[in-house]
């Protein structure tokens, strides 16, 4: 029998009418012969207003606590959507990550899944139930509630997926995935499918349909997904394994994302191992680092930038400034940034985007403070005041 994983994002379970909504299409499907794992987010703003709960009561709230306040949110709607479905004769059981068999790494608000025990929700669907996982969440090995960061739920869904074989279909509040936010540009074309490394590039570079670990997964266990709206009847995109015709196109999307800082650091002594810790601190306190570049050594001292995302502000500080105290170190934080990101298969053959992107800059007074390449993105760091700007310009140079 066919096995579908579907995932419900908080909009999407914004209030009870929503619900019963979800709950009667959901209903549907399980009748017409397809096995139903569920896994949804927090209604609406849950997660927002708990982390403001806990905010009022402290200034610096521990992990541990935070993750045990903040897997309520998508218990709640495990618990509703259950009790909608089984209001309308569609039998249902609610689990959280741990009854679900979700266990992860220990590292509280950014944990990682590590396995999936999948034999309860096996003998659930053998019973011919629907099971719906509070996603975001999981158990780690001494018991505690985790909590898998930004986009978890996705994650706990392609997860599930991978474990049981299955589809996975992701609905949210937009109907698809556009070749760039059409919000800033409304001409934006919706795209039927897009290949899993194009959509890796574009979830780690800002776009916010998916987040870059669900599509991780996807593409290690090839699991294609489909995302769609939960209200509209209109299809969405599959994300799933490259094809020839992909290529056709050089760039296939522009992200952005005004979420990163971007640092600088003068003054740095030339000395491969002192480099090397810095970067390792980074690490261990598990801030993800873009755009790392370095001038070539004048008096023995260098300087390095990198972005990183502005919620790790006061970490990063934290670092730099143990440094600071053995090293007359120049640090400069610019938090006014918009990172620009083209993306495209297409440019492994095709030639010449770098220069047109730089020709368009340079003929509309856009500066530009970084710039980054791989085989299929590039990226750019620019003012925020310039980016609507860049948009336009881009979108309409790339026919996008």
């Amino acid at each position: 029998m066919r096995t579908v994983v579907q995932k419900y994002g908080g909009t999407s379970l914004g209030d009870t009418n929503r619900i019963k909504d979800i709950a009667r299409k959901i209903c549907d499907k399980r009748n017409q012969g397809t096995r139903m794992v569920v896994v949804v987010s927090a209604m609406g703003k849950t997660t927002d207003s708990l982390i403001k709960l806990a905010n009022d009561l402290s200034l610096a709230p521990r992990d541990y606590e935070m993750d045990l306040l903040m897997a309520a949110g998508e218990q709640i709607s495990a618990a509703l959507v259950a009790i909608a479905l089984s209001e309308i004769g569609c039998e249902a059981i609610g689990l959280t990550g741990p009854q679900a068999g979700i266990y992860t790494t220990d590292k509280h608000t950014k944990a990682r899944i590590e396995d999936i025990n999948i034999g309860y929700i096996e003998k659930n669907l053998n019973d011919n139930k629907v099971v719906v996982v509070a996603g975001f969440q999981g158990v780690a090995k001494d018991g505690s509630i985790t909590t898998l960061g930004r986009g978890g739920s996705d994650t706990t869904a392609v997860a599930i997926a991978a474990k049981l074989g299955a589809e996975c279909e992701i609905f949210t509040d937009v109907d698809g995935i556009y070749t760039t936010d059409p919000r800033m540009f409304p001409e934006a074309q919706k795209l039927q499918h897009i290949s899993y490394e194009e959509m890796l590039e574009m979830a780690s570079l800002g776009a916010g349909v998916m987040h870059s670990r669900s599509i991780e997964l996807a593409q290690k266990y090839r699991i294609p997904i489909y995302v769609g709206s939960s209200s509209d009847v209109v299809g969405g995109t599959i994300i799933k394994e490259q094809d020839e015709t992909m290529e056709e196109r050089a760039v296939t999307g522009l992200s952005l994302s005004d979420e990163d800082l971007m640092i600088t650091i003068g003054r740095f002594p030339y000395n491969p191992k002192l480099i090397s810790s810095l970067f390792l601190e980074l690490a261990d306190q598990e801030i993800n680092v873009d755009m790392i570049s370095q001038t070539a050594p004048q008096n023995n001292n260098i300087s390095i930038s990198f972005t990183a995302p502005v919620s790790e502000h006061k970490n990063i500080i934290n670092i730099v400034n143990k440094y600071k105290e053995h090293y007359q170190l120049d640090i400069d934080i610019d938090m006014d940034i918009t990172k620009v990101s083209v993306v495209g298969i297409g440019m492994r053959s095709q030639s010449g985007v770098a220069a047109s992107i730089f020709k368009i800059f340079a003929e509309n007074d856009i500066q530009y403070k970084q710039v980054t390449t791989s085989e299929i993105r590039i990226t750019f760091t620019i003012d925020r005041k310039d980016k609507e700007k860049a948009v336009k310009l881009i979108a309409t140079g790339f026919n996008l």
